[in-house]
């Protein structure tokens, strides 16, 4: 379309430039606003002038006020105004320039100073005065016009006096002059506040003054006077002793005077209960107390930085209690006011406590500690309600617990920022990292009262009186409604809090006081596990002995539950598992292939199928999501308490005394965690369930790897959680594999969990089925090898080295050592015979077999002094502490976790089994003070011994050392520093034993264990040992039982030379060795394989296959006739697995020579 011409008309003859009326309109209403604004912006001028007029005359008037009233009151006459002229000629002209030029303006001169003084002076003087007439609190009791006037002074004086107050700070605390003006305003409002001070007033017309002054003492309760921001600000320029052991200041007598009064005006609104108040007041008393908990209880360190007598009377039951009834009542306001203190000043970090958390020590400073205020382990019976109290501490915890784990998380996700984490007076007290270290030491001291045991044992005593409730007529139907009785789950709620609490402040100290009060607490763990009992097994009749729980508790479990039923969850069966698979990997699986899957799987075991679901909870069969808070909290303090008693529970204590639990209970408890943790991992676990899931794990860790010691559970107990859902073995192996390259851990809870399942609780596996699952991890590793050319592509190089007979273990340490993950490719070995010549002959893979086996006889055997036997019966291996003094001793150490990794990586079986302690270090985990009976018998002996000494230990002169020998030298080493000096007592023997088990367990061993494991780790995953204990993992490297399965090995064995299954001298030998002793068959084997114990899985497992190979030996016929055999005896070639077996054919005849072989120690050489 062409464009419109510039000039074009229109009908009406306009021309086309003329504006159109919408344009008009809007440049209309464009001018009608700039005449609004320019109006309004008149007006605002002008007001701005009027009030800038007013505060220049008002300033102006103010000034002149100030200068005649100096010059009036310069040389003022004690006693000369009466009360009524005070309020006019004194008081009215100088809260007019005082509000004027100071209170307005924040800030305080030194002529503001001197009138203020001046002015409180005169009414000290008046109030104090006999003479009614002259007293200015007579007014309070004139005319309605005089009330009036003296009940508005009277406010703007409290008013000014907490304003000067507040102003007080470190450096006003050296101008003699402030403290002086401070002192006489503090005494002013502390007279003016208590009526029986006023003289002769009190006595006529008591009534009427109580309620004067009760007026007036609301007054500053509410948020109009300032009082309790004034009084905060103050207190926090207080010292504070910053130490371990925190102790009360010692203040001089001005400051104590400020001190004092600021407290006493702080208590005064919540002591107004004790007068005639109806409905309203009992809100400003809420309104008060709100107040003092946001403000007062939230100071750092507030019981520390007041004198001693101040405290009691913070701790007096007509402070605390109205404190703790509003706490309870108005919980979700005044823990956002706490929140909102100071934020605009300080930020939270993860280098702050917030406000909560110093509400929560200092209510349990208040609530407990000894009467001179410092933290000892008293708890003291104060008239308070405890019930109020331990809901109160709950609601804090669990608000603090909150705020640090979030903190927590924003700490994860995003560094603080410099500015952030500066720190004022106020919260803490300095940013280093040291600073920052004391810091929390001090706060969590706070915390010391309810960390001793007579805290708890007074608890559970209060728990099961009937009459410990108090005050309960003054509670509203709110309070009476929450209130009820102490109960253990109370108890339990705050102790849960409390642990995670610590453990997040101080993760490695904060716990171990808490957890030694829970664990060594009389009756508690058994009252805590009755509880979990109680309602875990409530179905099936159990009940606990002697569990001390509150009857009221037990019936409101059994009514309410301490379960929440989740919805309808199907089983899980084994397609689940293949679809987790092929979602991971993209590959489809054959039905075909999951059927065979399933069917290998679902294998029939060595228990009967029914008792499993015994010991199958199916309470906690969805896991921390399926179970209720209480039941959560529970489980999480009883995990935590156990766990840390399990720790120092020797095996007497355990098996032969029983204590805490007898081992029927031991067994249920194994049950419970087992399948809690179990169906976790398999439900996935969100952040909130973290603690427990934790707790519970390493609780479950300890019971089971003290059953792979000394059994107490049956075998079926371990398996039964997963015997529904457990998935095949491939499917497992391969998701596991999957989970653990591609997966980031910040994912891992939002994935399937069963990679979580193997790794943290493999023994709901069977062991045959770990180590199938063993063999496939591996073979998944020779696969992707291959793929990536390492086996028979470019990149493949097989590893060729020559070994000299008498030198084995030094050839291939040189040449070997620096191969490091290339030892996964195949070697090629070459001897040299002794007498320096090669001996002939190939390796396919018998001569690397013969050389794995051979450098492990010799790098094993005590004499060559890298491993030494421990002096327990079973006589197993573990690193010599000698050698590190040997040459090369540590890298020889790794050069042995090589070559066992190498002869795991190839199935070959080594005849040799590990120290229950040192497999533990390969596995990753902590050795215990029970552990030491495996490997030194009688040392642990001697610390029992110790441990149960019921006279005065310092009789067996110990100390904190031990003295080991080597190469003839004496070595004295410190179990602790300065431990040479340091004598073993009953208080700290118990430090000693675990000084002395950590010693033997950990310290010695970890340098020859993390080199073997090194050299192990080079050929064979982490991950892929922790399927395994210490006993299973010695079976896979050694093979299984001590005897044989002659079906199975006659089903798996190869003829070679002529020989067949049906050939008579074959027939003969089948029979010979069934009639062997099982020592004997195992003796046959060794002889044979180099290894006296058959694969774990059978021998079709077996590489090289089992041989019988012929020996053709021709006898004369005379010879046969006569009753003579073959001379010649049996022979072995242990490198292939073969038994070179001459043509017996006599039954006695080939036994006899049989036994001679494999007794005599020899194999080729006897060919």
């Amino acid at each position: 379309m062409d464009e419109p011409r510039k000039h074009q008309g229109s009908l009406r003859g306009a021309s086309a430039k003329e504006i159109t009326r919408g344009a008009l309109l809007q440049k209309v209403s464009q001018e009608r606003e700039l005449r609004h604004y320019a109006k309004r912006a008149s007006a605002a001028a002008i007001f701005m002038q009027r009030v800038w007029r007013r505060y220049k005359v008002t300033v102006t008037v103010a000034l002149q006020l100030q200068e005649e009233w100096e010059k009036n009151f310069a040389n003022y006459r004690v006693g000369s105004l009466t009360g009524t002229q005070i309020s006019s000629t004194v008081l009215r002209p100088f809260l007019f320039f005082t509000t004027c030029l100071a209170t307005r303006h924040k800030r305080l001169q030194t002529r503001d100073l001197n009138c203020m003084g001046r002015c409180f002076k005169i009414l000290l003087e008046s109030v104090n005065s006999t003479d009614q007439r002259k007293n200015f609190c007579f007014m309070a009791m004139g005319t309605p016009e005089e009330r009036k006037i003296w009940n508005y002074q009277s406010r703007k004086l409290i008013s000014l006096c907490l304003f000067i107050l507040a102003e007080f700070n470190q450096l006003c605390a050296g101008d003699q002059e402030f403290v002086a003006v401070t002192t006489l305003a503090m005494r002013l409002a502390v007279l003016l506040t208590d009526s029986k001070g006023w003289k002769n007033i009190a006595d006529s017309d008591g009534q009427d003054v109580d309620i004067v002054a009760k007026d007036l003492v609301q007054f500053m309760g509410l948020g109009e006077s300032g009082l309790y921001i004034s009084v905060r600000r103050y207190i926090n320029i207080l010292d504070v002793p910053l130490s371990s052991q925190v102790e009360n200041v010692v203040q001089k007598d001005d400051k104590f005077l400020i001190t004092a009064s600021a407290i006493t005006l702080a208590l005064r609104p919540l002591q107004v209960t004790s007068l005639n108040v109806d409905g309203p007041g009992l809100l400003d008393v809420h309104y008060a107390a709100e107040k003092y908990c946001a403000s007062l209880l939230t100071i750092p360190w507030l019981v520390q930085r007041l004198p001693t007598v101040l405290v009691r009377a913070m701790k007096h039951k007509s402070t605390l209690t109205p404190c703790l009834q509003t706490l309870l009542i108005l919980k979700e306001r005044i823990l956002n006011e706490m929140w909102e203190i100071d934020q605009l000043k300080v930020p939270f970090s993860p280098k702050v406590i917030p406000p909560v958390g110093w509400a929560l020590a200092n209510v349990i400073c208040l609530a407990t500690g000894g009467e001179n205020g410092t933290l000892d382990s008293g708890w003291l019976d104060q008239g308070l309600d405890y019930v109020l109290y331990v809901h109160v501490i709950i609601i804090l915890a669990e608000d603090l617990l909150a705020r640090l784990e979030s903190v927590g998380h924003l700490k994860e996700n995003k560094e603080s920022q410099s500015d952030d984490t500066k720190l004022v007076n106020d919260l803490t007290f300095g940013e280093s990292e040291a600073t920052h270290g004391s810091f929390v030491t001090s706060y969590m001291d706070l915390f010391k009262p309810v960390c001793q045991q007579r805290y708890l044992t007074d608890l559970l005593a209060i728990m099961e009186k009937d009459d410990h409730i108090h005050g309960t007529e003054t509670l509203s139907q709110y309070e009476l409604k929450n209130h009820g009785k102490l109960e253990f789950i109370d108890i339990a709620y705050f102790y849960s809090y409390l642990l995670r609490i610590v453990s997040f402040l101080h993760p490695t100290v904060g716990p171990l006081a808490v957890l030694n009060m829970l664990s060594f607490t009389p009756g508690f763990l058994v009252n805590l596990w009755g509880a979990l009992e109680s309602s875990l097994f409530s179905g099936d009749g159990a009940t606990a002995e002697n569990l001390h729980l509150s009857p009221s508790k037990t019936s409101r479990n059994k009514k309410d539950g301490l379960f929440e039923k989740k919805g309808k969850h199907g089983n899980k069966d084994e397609s689940k598992w293949v679809s987790v698979l092929n979602k991971f990997t993209g590959k489809s699986q054959s039905g075909s292939e999951s059927t065979n899957l399933v069917a290998e799987q679902s294998s029939p075991s060595q228990t009967n199928k029914g008792s499993r679901d015994d010991w199958d909870i199916e309470l906690l069969r969805h896991g921390a999501e399926g179970i209720s808070k209480d039941l959560s909290c529970l489980l999480h303090l009883f995990c935590a308490a156990y766990s840390h008693l399990l720790l120092i529970l020797d095996d007497i204590e355990f098996y032969e005394k029983q204590v805490p639990f007898r081992i029927e209970q031991q067994r249920r408890i194994a049950s419970v965690l087992n399948t809690f943790v179990y169906n976790g991992l398999s439900n996935s676990v969100g952040e909130r369930s973290r603690p427990l899931m934790d707790s519970a794990i390493r609780c479950l860790h300890l019971m089971y790897e003290r059953d792979c010691r000394h059994q107490f559970c049956p075998p079926v107990l371990w398996l039964s959680p997963g015997r529904k859902s457990r998935p095949p073995i491939a499917v497992a192996a391969r998701t596991h594999e999957v989970l653990l390259a591609n997966a980031r851990i910040d994912d891992a809870s939002a994935l399937p969990s069963m990679g979580s399942v193997i790794t943290t609780v493999p023994h709901v596996f069977p062991f045959e089925e770990r180590v199938e699952m063993f063999i496939e991890f591996i073979e998944m590793d020779k696969a992707s090898r291959k793929m990536a050319g390492e086996v028979d592509g470019p990149a493949s190089r097989s590893v060729g080295i020559v070994v000299r007979r008498g030198h084995i273990v030094e050839d291939g340490f040189r040449q070997l050592n620096s191969l490091g993950p290339k030892l996964k490719s195949s070697i090629h070995v070459s001897f040299v015979s002794e007498s320096g010549l090669p001996e002939a002959g190939l390796d396919y893979g018998g001569l690397s077999k013969e050389f794995l086996t051979d450098i492990s006889k010799a790098a094993f055997s005590p004499e060559y002094g890298l491993f030494i036997q421990t002096s327990a019966s079973d006589r197993l291996l573990i690193p010599n502490a000698s050698a590190k003094y040997l040459e090369n001793g540590i890298q020889m150490i790794e050069f042995l976790g090589r070559v066992v990794g190498k002869a795991l990586y190839e199935g070959i079986l080594l005849d040799y089994s590990f120290s229950h302690v040192f497999v533990q270090k390969l596995l990753g985990r902590y050795s215990f003070l029970d552990e030491l009976s495996t490997l030194d018998p009688e040392l642990y002996r001697n610390l029992m011994y110790v441990k149960h000494y019921d006279g005065d230990i310092k009789e067996l002169s110990l100390d904190f050392t031990v003295t080991e020998e080597s190469f003839g030298k004496r070595h004295v080493i410190e179990l602790k520093p300065g431990g040479k000096d340091i004598s073993v007592t009953n208080e700290n023997k118990m430090q000693y034993l675990h000084a002395m088990a950590h010693y033997k367990l950990n310290r010695q061993i970890l340098p020859f264990s993390n080199a073997f494991y090194r050299g192990l780790t080079d050929l064979i995953s982490p991950s892929w040992l922790k399927l395994f204990n210490a006993r299973e993992f010695n079976q896979l490297l050694s093979g299984g039982d001590h005897d044989i399965d002659i079906d199975d090995l006659r089903r798996n064995t190869r003829y070679t030379g002529g020989y067949t299954e049906g050939s008579r001298t074959v027939k003969i030998f089948w029979e010979v060795i069934k009639g062997f002793q099982p020592k004997e068959r195992c003796m046959l084997l060794k002889f044979v394989t180099s290894c006296s114990r058959p694969p774990l899985l059978g021998f079709k497992h077996l590489q090289p296959t089992f041989t019988i190979h012929k020996v053709a030996c021709s006898v004369p016929l005379w010879a046969t006739i006569g009753g003579q055999d073959v001379e010649r005896l049996p022979s072995a070639s242990t490198c292939y697995n073969t038994l070179k077996l001459p043509t017996y054919k006599r039954p006695s005849t080939l036994r006899e020579k049989l036994l001679y072989a494999i007794s005599s120690n020899a194999g080729f050489e006897l060919s």
